[in-house]
């Protein structure tokens, strides 16, 4: 849909300057996007970290030309010829007004979906239900943000029978103004709990803030089972339509009994006085609560009990995730086979550019039809060709009858079968390859088929989830305070490119390495960011240099060897960083060198100090608070000191992800996050989300009898008849030995399964008796269900020497919602 920046500025309430007559499709806030210029509005949006007004001159070079940008950034408009700027107060609340007026011209119904958690699942399952019947509009993944909902709004289409549109906040008044946007007829709430708790006084003042969104509906659905929820939504819309699910016989929806059958189970249900069966592909808690709120809204929506049985089992616990991973012929595969839509389409193709560009990676999408565009089939092809063409696509295959005949059977498919049986997989090779599909084109077997093979055994890191546990982070920090986050050691064991470029949007300020080829590796792959060098090697410098690293200076003879490859090229103004020691005996100048070093520093001009930071000893424990009180004084006294000797100020950081969670006051200039990014909290929180799952699968299956023995040394006996699973992962993969003989557990079909003998180099075996389990199942060493954090108290160790200890033969896949 296209709008006119005149239209627009009206429907924000703000002020035009320049060319009211352009026309506007898109609307980006962030630069690095790929766009069209002449069809695209920038909105500069101010945040803690960073102004989007400081692009402005970037993008007008690029040829955008429509803007809204806010009246205290003081634009020089005459700097931009030709130009439109929406001017107003807050660019947020312009954006969310815009769209408040863009939802008024919808007569559709629109579903408001907000929870702690669960938000995206319900409405990817309940659209996938739904989209039996009616054509949907609905939010792109997780855009449930104070954005993310407005932008959702204006990515509509006009021709939808439903609009499921979810929202989330992480503040008290947040909820009002995406209520006004959404204007809700139906309201989905799926739990709540501790996301975002740090904000809100109680559990309630959350959940009154969340119900705001529901205050336009008619029909509210929740759990009735969930005595908080239920006694809320009941005492504050009692005169609307409230419907309820759950085992109480009271429930609109009543669950009567779970039936286990492998991985999959059987729900025995009444609803409307009706009994009947519906099975889902899945036993655990959460995702059968969920599946009961997808039903009862499905259901009272005109979804017949007959078409829930044929749908419900084909749910997909993986519907909004992308998942990154390593393809033949030094491919890449961005998977994304669950479905297919226009504007999921677009956000799934600025992923795969984003994640394309760290080799230089030629561009290929595989997709399926788009079911329920509105197009016809050629207007449908030539969208997509314009948006290839857009995201610069190098090549395009084509799945399904509508595709196939829309490029006249040119690269295209008619079937999935069609394409696995003709394909020639050799012709694959240095790509980076978007594989996106409908879920019925199973596209999960082109991904099979394109993916290198390995190990089975994997590391999944949740990048959503880690980028979650940043903002949890950047919240307990004062606004001008800078964030230091460190990827060393691989990322603790995660992938060094990824999670330096995902903290790169999250718009950290700098990045920590242990060694200079780890900053290296990085430059190479296009991280620009300012990258500290924590561990230099001497020999190292020259290289520092050339790809601009910034070395941590800790004594006189790093600091002289520094300023000696300085000078041999010629150099000046070159960032260093002093660590000083106050009392980790670790590495770092010792207060009585602090005069000698200030005489250095103001005789070498060449070097410019950056920063000047020390390391906690003991910040996680409540038992050394005293010693770290001493190392804070110890690091002002020091800093004040070099300050005055040397006549001008510099960054102070003294606290680790520990530090910031318990002595926040100390924050000083900039902090440095670690560990905690993976959701390792020093105060047992519950705000935190679990970024990586450690996986492999049941290889083989045997009984073993009584009186006999498993594994070398025979110290796994059988005490009587056993089964035990064999599962491919042993100390080589990072499994450690001390696990075996009844320590460490898996788990196993939600069942924990413990270790039984020795742990082997390449394997180890897990006592699976009385658990029902057949080879090929999933197995998860830590997750969710069993955290680093345990495995790390059964091996008295910490999470960083786990996470780090796992090989990198283990396949790294990372997913993105």
């Amino acid at each position: 849909m296209s709008y006119s920046l005149g239209q627009i500025a009206e429907w924000g309430g703000a002020n035009l300057v320049g060319e009211a007559g352009i026309s506007v499709e898109k609307i980006i806030f962030d630069s690095r996007k790929t766009f069209v210029a002449q069809k695209t509005l920038f909105i500069a949006v101010k945040s803690s970290n960073n102004d989007g007004h400081a692009y402005i001159s970037e993008l007008y070079d690029k040829g955008i030309r429509a803007f809204i940008v806010e009246a205290s950034a003081h634009i020089n408009y005459e700097q931009y010829p030709c130009a439109g700027f929406i001017e107003c107060k807050d660019s947020v609340t312009c954006l969310q007004q815009i769209a408040t007026k863009i939802r008024s011209n919808f007569s559709v119904p629109f579903i408001g979906i907000t929870g702690s958690n669960g938000k995206t699942i319900v409405k990817e399952w309940l659209a996938g239900i739904l989209e039996s019947s009616y054509k949907l509009g609905r939010s792109p993944r997780s855009f449930n943000s104070q954005i993310g909902v407005p932008l959702s709004i204006w990515m509509l289409s006009e021709d939808i029978d439903y609009a499921l549109i979810e929202a989330g906040i992480s503040m008290p008044s947040e909820m009002e103004a995406l209520g006004n946007c959404i204007q809700a007829d139906y309201g989905i709430i799926t739990n709540i709990g501790q996301a975002h708790q740090e904000n809100f006084d109680s559990i309630d003042e959350k959940l009154q803030e969340k119900l705001k969104l529901f205050k336009s509906a008619h029909t509210i659905f929740y759990n009735g089972d969930d005595e908080r929820i239920s006694k809320a939504v009941t005492e504050k819309f009692h005169t609307k339509k409230c419907l309820s699910y759950g085992e109480v016989s009271s429930n609109n929806l009543c669950l009567q009994k779970i039936i286990n059958t492998k991985s999959s189970a059987t729900l025995e249900l009444i609803w409307q006085s009706k009994p009947f069966k519906v099975s889902v592909p899945f036993q655990d808690a959460i995702s059968i609560e969920n599946a009961l709120m997808v039903m009862l809204c499905s259901l009272n929506l005109g979804i017949s009990i007959d078409q829930l049985q044929i749908e419900m089992p084909k749910l997909s616990g993986m519907a909004m995730r992308l998942e990154q991973k390593e393809g033949i012929n030094n491919c890449l595969l961005v998977d994304d086979g669950y479905n297919a839509d226009l504007t999921s389409l677009e956000l799934a193709l600025d992923y795969l550019n984003q994640m394309g560009a760290k080799n230089g990676l030629s561009k290929t999408l595989i997709l399926s039809d788009i079911q329920q565009s509105g197009l016809n089939a050629d207007g449908l092809y030539l969208r997509i060709q314009q948006l290839c063409r857009d995201k610069g696509i190098n090549k395009l295959i084509g799945v399904g009858a509508h595709l196939y005949e829309a490029m006249g059977g040119a690269n295209a498919f008619r079937t999935t079968d069609d394409l696995l049986q003709q394909i020639d997989i050799n012709t694959f090779s240095n790509e980076a390859i978007l594989i996106k599909g409908a879920r019925q084109f199973a596209f999960e077997r082109v991904s099979d088929l394109l993916e290198q093979r390995r190990h089975k055994t994997v590391l999944e890191i949740n990048l959503n989830a880690l980028a979650e546990n940043v903002k949890y982070f950047r919240a307990k920090l004062q606004k001008e305070t800078k964030l230091l986050a460190m990827v060393k050691a691989f990322s603790y064991g995660t992938g060094s490119f990824e999670i330096a470029n995902l903290l790169a949007h999250q718009k950290v300020d700098y990045l920590g390495v242990a060694f200079a080829d780890e900053g290296i590796e990085l430059r190479k792959a296009g991280i620009t960011l300012p990258i500290i060098v924590m561990n230099p090697e001497l020999s190292s410098f020259p290289m520092m240099l050339e790809y601009e690293l910034e070395p941590e200076i800790y004594s006189f003879e790093v600091l002289e060897a520094f300023l000696t490859a300085v000078k041999r090229q010629g150099l000046s103004k070159v960032s260093v960083h002093i660590k000083v020691d106050t009392g980790m005996n670790r590495l770092g100048f010792l207060v009585n060198e602090l005069d000698e070093l200030i005489q250095q520093l103001q005789s070498n001009s060449a070097l410019e100090l950056n920063s000047v930071f020390s390391h906690l000893a003991g910040s996680d424990d409540a038992l050394h608070d005293g010693f770290t009180a001493q190392q804070i004084t110890k690091f002002d006294e020091i800093c004040n000191k070099l300050e005055a000797g040397l006549g001008h100020g510099f960054i102070r950081h003294i606290l680790n992800s520990a530090g910031i969670e318990r002595f926040p006051n100390a924050q000083l200039d900039m902090v440095r996050l670690g560990i905690g990014m993976y959701g390792v909290s020093a105060v047992e929180t519950n705000s935190l989300q679990q970024v990586t799952t450690l996986k492999s699968y049941v290889s083989q299956l045997k009984t073993v009898k009584a009186g006999e023995t498993v594994g070398y040394s025979r110290n796994g006996k059988a005490r009587g008849a056993m089964q035990i699973a064999i599962i491919p992962i042993g100390y080589a993969d990072g499994f450690n030995r001390r696990l075996s003989n009844g320590v460490g557990q898996v788990i196993i079909n939600g069942h924990a399964a413990t270790i039984v003998g020795n742990v082997c180099m390449d394997m180890c075996m897990a006592d699976v008796t009385g658990i029902e389990v057949k080879a090929g199942d999933e197995v998860e060493v830590f997750g969710i269900q069993q955290t680093i954090t345990h495995m790390a108290e059964q091996l008295d160790t910490i999470p960083y020497e786990i996470l780090t200890s796992i090989s990198r033969r283990v396949k790294r896949v990372y997913v993105m919602e």
